[in-house]
């Protein structure tokens, strides 16, 4: 049996041991607790310096940020072609792009001096990103290098292998030289053909050239688009030759360009 004395020596011992322990784990939670705050206050100049920087990440989930979804598919090969009138025609450059909702637009380019574009050839096969709401003229005149917003009115329509293709013009251009917007869109499959063209001289010089630009739009390759396949391979039956002096069988009522139901 322990003497008193021994007793009294084991429970200070503990004691002490006891103090000890709880002094460290109090140190320890301090130490974490500074570290905790030192990392937090990090983070902290870390994300006042993205948003200065205006490179803070999406935080919305799928929903892209307008205007960033469309990328260029460098690895997608071209789905159309222009058949050559003759041998001397430059390739137009080609450029496909693609949305993170399933869009995909192939672009083909016409330049001249100074590497000014003289016309421009859009297929646009219609994805989730696709706005019901928003007037398909809009994007015309951006393709045409106007402001969304400008104006523009109709110039008739055209007879191609696709059927009639309403054209546009920016508003108060009549009697003056100015590149002229087409626009064709398809339901089944969801498709939209658009684009500008500047060559000619006068109204039914550009006419001739966009029908001409669409009589010769060619498909490569569908994928696994069999209605788009189907679309193409009805419209090759209405083909006809190209016509660039501006004859009037390419018109179908230039005096009136009044247009109903969807483009």
């Amino acid at each position: 049996m322990q003497s008193p004395e021994a007793s009294m020596a084991a429970i200070s011992t503990r004691t002490s041991l006891h103090l000890a322990l709880a002094a460290f784990a109090d140190e320890v939670v301090g130490t974490l607790a500074r570290l905790f705050a030192y990392v937090g206050t990090l983070a902290l100049f870390a994300i006042l310096g993205l948003a200065a920087l205006g490179q803070l990440p999406d935080l919305r989930g799928d929903e892209p940020a307008p205007g960033k979804a469309w990328s260029v598919a460098d690895r997608s090969h071209p789905a159309f072609a222009l058949s050559r009138l003759d041998s001397s025609e430059k390739t137009a450059s080609y450029t496909i792009l693609r949305h993170l909702a399933g869009g995909r637009r192939d672009v083909m380019r016409w330049t001249g001096e100074a590497d000014k574009v003289l016309a421009e050839l859009e297929i646009y096969r219609e994805g989730g990103e696709f706005d019901l709401g928003r007037p398909a003229t809009m994007d015309l005149a951006v393709q045409m290098g106007l402001n969304a917003a400008t104006p523009l009115e109709q110039a008739g329509l055209i007879d191609t292998k696709f059927g009639p293709v309403a054209l546009f013009r920016p508003m108060g251009t009549t009697g003056t030289p100015a590149c002229l917007g087409y626009l064709k869109r398809s339901e089944e499959p969801a498709l939209q053909i658009s684009g500008f063209s500047c060559q000619g001289n006068t109204l039914p010089a550009q006419r001739a050239a966009v029908a001409c630009t669409l009589n010769r739009l060619t498909l490569l390759t569908s994928g696994n688009e069999p209605k788009l396949a189907d679309l193409f391979a009805r419209a090759e039956l209405k083909r006809r030759a190209c016509d660039l002096q501006g004859s009037p069988d390419w018109l179908l009522g230039a005096a009136n360009a009044q247009l109903r139901g969807a483009l």
